[in-house]
């Protein structure tokens, strides 16, 4: 009979395939492209004011417990058996994961994408990939130092980020840009937290209690808060549950590609999202396009995120 472990194993060989790595993380960035516009459509199926903050923590409460439930049930049927939680210090490690990783930064998030646009958000958002490579220059010290070209493409990014705010062309307010450049500095903070969490216990038990506690701490806070969730038309409910989807696949696809990949093997596949972001806002929400701020800004940023992913050239023999 062929021992249970061997499923985990056999994941994990494809994710760390280094073709199918670079398809899954293609994916991954492409569907976390898409939730900034899909949030915005769905504040206006479900009439979510951007001044309503509970009912805003209620959406996005909702939408991880449905992720997480999505997360437990993909996992389950994966092993053939319910799938397994962690215990002890472990789970409450993960339980403390979902309370930052989720919650804290969500609640930043969410708040930051009813006062922005979709393209300048998601620009701003991309802040997060320069801020990880500088925390790991300090965390990591010589496994992964701050080089020059590391240097020049935060540079690029950051510089992307100021471009893209010249004449508050972004349409955004200081609180929503301050609340999206928190997000960003959290979850750069959560990710090698994450990536330790997920080599002590099953990347898709960490991804569910993530997704599971971080959303009913949103949701009890939202509804605690007089928050309410109904639907203005029958789009409402299938963007909640896409969102939903995209946070679930989303999390177990990213936790997996790290787990079995060097980081700059797939990091760069990040540039992506504001791209997406971008493109799928103006379709989907009417918001600019061409704006040369945009345009300008998404060429540093992508750029920067190139240049600090790319893999150092091994010395000539």
């Amino acid at each position: 009979m062929v021992s249970r472990p061997n499923s985990a194993a056999r994941l994990d060989a494809v994710f760390g395939n280094p073709a199918a790595a670079v398809v899954l993380a293609v994916l991954c960035n492409i569907l976390w492209g898409s939730a900034f516009p899909f949030i915005k459509m769905g504040y206006r199926l479900f009439a979510i004011d951007g001044t309503d903050t509970p009912s805003i923590l209620c959406f996005a409460g909702v939408r991880f417990m449905i992720g997480s439930a999505l997360v437990w049930a993909f996992g389950s049927a994966l092993r053939r058996r319910p799938l397994p939680m962690p215990r002890g210090r472990v789970l409450a490690e993960c339980c403390g994961l979902g309370l930052w990783q989720t919650a804290a930064q969500y609640f930043f998030y969410y708040t930051a994408v009813a006062t922005l646009t979709g393209a300048f958000g998601g620009i701003l958002n991309s802040t997060q990939s320069f801020m990880g490579v500088i925390l790991a220059h300090f965390l990591y010290g010589q496994a992964d130092r701050l080089n020059a070209r590391k240097a020049l493409g935060c540079a690029l990014g950051f510089g992307g980020v100021l471009v893209a705010t010249l004449g508050n062309h972004g349409s955004g307010s200081a609180q929503g840009i301050f609340c999206m450049l928190a997000a960003s500095a959290i979850f750069a903070a959560a990710g090698p937290w994450n990536k330790a969490v997920t080599q002590k216990a099953d990347s898709f038990s960490v991804c569910c209690l993530n997704l599971g506690v971080g959303g009913l701490a949103l949701a009890l806070a939202g509804f605690a808060m007089g928050g309410r969730l109904t639907p203005q038309s029958g789009a409402g409910v299938p963007v909640l549950l896409y969102l939903a989807f995209i946070s679930g696949a989303g999390y177990v696809l990213w936790a997996l590609l790290m787990k079995n990949n060097p980081v700059s093997r797939i990091s760069v596949f990040g540039l992506l999202i504001p791209v997406v972001n971008t493109l799928l806002s103006a379709l989907l929400n009417g918001e600019p396009l061409f704006e040369w701020q945009y345009l300008a800004a998404l060429v540093l940023v992508c750029g920067g995120i190139f240049l600090v992913n790319r893999p150092r050239r091994a010395a000539a023999a």
